[in-house]
């Protein structure tokens, strides 16, 4: 009878290989397959960031799981992505998913987590989000003492992108790319364009920070955020 393999989601940080845990870098030199999200026509962004530390002789897995998609046609599709990653671990290979950032913050791991978990033992390796790098690179401290800070995905509702930030002592909004121009007009709007800090790519070598009124809305990647930083002082 086959052993089956083992699943580790490992976080590899938001761009600079400097920034992968020891833990990570670790079980991907150990791992005999590695699987990781790629669009169909890019390079994945997971992989470049640790292809100094693949062995070359390891089995690879793209995966894709498309963006923007409602939930009950994404799901087959997902089913169907992650199928590849299932076969070598019924066949006893251990296997190690990329993920940018951290696997459980919004990341694309989360989708093989909930598929294949259950059947097969996982490990969950945390990594540095961009939600850690991002102030660090803009070098502003987020919140002080208790400041309530609110991490908010672009694609929301203007109303509910409003709502959230009268309420909040600071934020992150996320995954920007073309929501751009709605968010900050919004951040206009309330008054809170004057802290707001853009910055896209964060630790990568494409890493741009570029005053909110200079950012061109059809050039702003999926990989971007606006920082807004208590307004306190301590």
């Amino acid at each position: 009878m086959t052993t089956k393999g083992r699943l580790y989601g490992v976080g590899v940080g938001p761009g600079d290989p400097e920034l992968l845990t020891v833990k990570a870098l670790r079980l991907l030199q150990a791992a005999p397959v590695i699987a990781y999200q790629s669009a169909t026509d890019k390079e994945s962004i997971a992989r470049a960031i640790v292809s100094q530390y693949l062995t070359g002789e390891q089995i690879e897995v793209p995966f894709h799981l498309p963006r923007a998609l409602e939930p009950e046609k994404a799901k087959a599709i997902y089913d169907q992505e992650v199928e590849p990653i299932a076969q070598h671990l019924a066949a006893g290979r251990d296997v190690v998913v990329l993920c940018e950032g951290d696997p459980f913050f919004y990341g694309s791991f989360m989708y093989v987590f909930t598929r294949l978990s259950q059947h097969y033992h996982t490990e969950v390796v945390p990594g540095v989000s961009s939600l850690m790098a991002c102030p660090v690179a803009l070098g502003v401290p987020f919140t002080y003492y208790n400041d309530i800070l609110t991490v908010l995905p672009a694609p929301l509702p203007a109303e509910e992108l409003i709502t959230q930030l009268l309420t909040t002592d600071a934020a992150a909004i996320m995954k920007l790319g073309r929501h751009f121009t709605k968010v900050r007009d919004i951040l206009e709007q309330l008054g809170l364009a004057s802290r707001a800090l853009y910055i896209e790519r964060a630790t990568m070598s494409q890493q741009r920070i570029v005053p909110l009124n200079e950012v061109d809305p059809a050039e702003v990647p999926y990989f971007a955020m606006i920082v807004i930083p208590s307004k306190n002082r301590l």
